[in-house]
């Protein structure tokens, strides 16, 4: 028996319900592609995309500015004496130090002890040339241009956000938050770092803003205030954002711009590096979102260690003012560590910048040494940062 088409009757049936799930697939897609405009987000392929990616793979898929390095300010890393390293001790078992690499799923690990590189890692196709994210390690870097500012003269940790963007007044709570309680995770906006796993959770307000393509607009619909600004200490990623909002504000051009020409240039750095953004001309993502190699984060735990000097031209580039700020611990987060101005204290004398999926740059000012460790650990890992941090302990006091 055939159909009217022509087809045999089960090819026809066959044909029916295929093109009706495909009209049912189109229409779903234009649903999500009309929401996902309302939101401001990308659109859903590139969602799922950024949601299934890799930790290390993600800059790739949004917009980013350059930070330009500076060849005539370059100073190559000096290499010290190579030193191998035994088992260590990760949550209560003795391991090879590569078994702790793989395990904790590294791409890069540099130890820089007295200025010179003394072991270096890099996994199967990552390479020292390899740019690699930091996600809330740029919050560090964000506190290092703030810190900048306010010796500068151009802002107070006093100021209000609302000073800079009046139009975000509420008559609320919100219109009190000052850069002091952004620095110290202090605000009390009501978007958690809660972050999901996978494509499914990506409808919570964390990762509406992560992946967001309008951030002005996340914030003016996520202004909703969980405490009373300065009352509790609970980090919040959107606390950094408030924060590089200011800072582009203040000085009339993007984070990377002036981040490239006060600090990046400043301190020699090898490679460009990049930082997400919203959009093309738009915010960076200053809570998250900046991209280097891994001898250049380096670099800049080398200038914490070198008290805010860079070495080879004895230039002050971070004030005795702000070193003091950014390694002594303002109130206390997760894991019992000291905070303050987006640097962790995990240790007396360890200054840590500290990001997802397993990022650090230790500075272990005691024993002059600097420990970056670049990984690839899935969102739900993030409770091993202080058994992590132990091994980095063991690593730089060579225990």
């Amino acid at each position: 028996m055939k159909s009217t088409w022509g087809y045999p009757a089960d090819v026809s049936t066959l044909l029916k319900i295929l093109r009706n799930i495909a009209i049912v697939l189109v229409a779903l897609y234009l649903s999500l592609f009309a929401l996902t405009k309302v939101i401001h987000y990308p659109e859903p392929i590139a969602a799922i995309k950024l949601g299934l990616a890799p930790a290390s793979k993600t800059p790739e898929l949004m917009p980013s500015h350059s930070i330009v390095a500076a060849p005539s300010t370059f100073a190559p890393w000096k290499k010290g004496e190579v030193e191998s390293i035994g088992e260590v001790t990760y949550r209560d078992q003795k391991l090879a130090f590569q078994d702790f690499l793989d395990k904790t799923h590294t791409n890069a690990l540099l130890v820089i002890r007295d200025g010179k590189i003394t072991h270096e890692y890099y996994k199967d196709e990552k390479f020292a040339t390899t740019r690699l994210p930091s996600y809330s390690v740029g919050k560090a870097m964000t506190s290092l241009v703030i810190g900048q500012l306010i010796d500068q003269g151009k802002i107070s940790e006093s100021d209000t956000f609302v000073k800079f963007f009046p139009e975000y007044k509420t008559g609320g709570s919100f219109d009190k938050i000052t850069i002091q309680q952004l620095l110290d995770m202090q605000s009390g906006v009501g978007v958690s770092d809660d972050y999901p796993s996978g494509p499914s959770g990506w409808g919570v307000a964390i990762a509406q803003m992560y992946a967001s393509t309008d951030i002005p607009w996340f914030l003016k619909h996520n202004q909703k205030m969980d405490f009373e600004p300065g009352t509790e200490s609970i980090y919040r990623s959107v606390d950094t954002q408030m924060a590089g909002m200011i800072i582009q504000k203040v000085t009339g051009q993007s984070v990377s711009d002036y981040f490239t020409a006060n600090i990046w240039q400043q301190v020699g750095a090898d490679f460009d590096a990049t930082w997400n953004v919203d959009k093309e001309g738009g915010y960076e993502k200053t809570f998250c979102c900046f991209n280097a190699v891994a001898r250049d984060y380096a670099r800049i735990g080398q200038l914490i260690l070198d008290k805010g000097v860079v070495p080879f031209d004895k230039q002050q580039v971070i004030s005795s003012t702000w070193m003091k700020r950014i390694t002594t611990p303002a109130t206390r987060l997760d894991y019992g560590w000291g905070y303050g101005a987006y640097f962790w204290h995990p240790y007396p004398g360890v200054t840590l910048m500290l990001g997802l999926h397993g990022q650090f740059v230790y500075i272990d000012i005691p024993n002059n040494t600097v420990i970056v460790k670049l990984s690839d650990e899935p969102t739900d890992s993030d409770n091993l940062s202080p058994y992590v941090a132990a091994v980095l302990k063991q690593v730089s006091e060579k225990n």
